[in-house]
């Protein structure tokens, strides 16, 4: 399915982001180690079969994957052009920051609880973004993916 070209653009954008990330939060890029899960997600209207498709409950990354300190999204669709809700929520006290995705926008954020969040159940289409994580432990560390 995918080609080492793919992966090579993958490679790239990750570490775009990794530098983007380590110059806004004032690290070193070096001190940044890429983690699992990265994954692509695909989320429609569709029921949710178990527990794991049930994408719109608020969440902390790091509660839930344990390994993230900066979690990253690139946003490979368009909202209101291929799809409807599926916004990104920050739940914080007093007032919600919601983010609209739009392909090839990039959002990112310390991954503790200061950034409770969720994403809105998408009512029409499909939405499709990529998830890149960060740890700063090397032990949580990964490769990128390859053929």
């Amino acid at each position: 399915i995918f080609t080492e070209e793919d992966f090579a653009l993958y490679r790239d954008v990750r570490q775009r982001i990794q530098q983007k990330i380590a110059q806004a939060f004032g690290i070193s890029s070096a001190s940044m180690y890429l983690t699992k899960p990265t994954f692509f997600s695909r989320i429609n209207s569709t029921e949710a079969k178990t527990t794991h498709d049930e994408y719109w409950h608020p969440h902390v990354d790091k509660v839930t994957y344990g390994s993230f300190d900066y979690t990253s999204l690139l946003y490979l669709s368009d909202y209101t052009e291929d799809f409807g809700g599926g916004r990104f929520v920050f739940m914080d006290a007093g007032s919600n920051k919601t983010v609209e995705p739009r392909a090839g926008r990039v959002s990112f954020f310390t991954s503790g609880s200061e950034n409770l969040h969720r994403v809105e159940k998408v009512h029409w289409g499909t939405r499709y973004a990529i998830t890149i994580s960060f740890t700063c432990n090397p032990d949580h560390s990964i490769g990128d993916p390859v053929l």
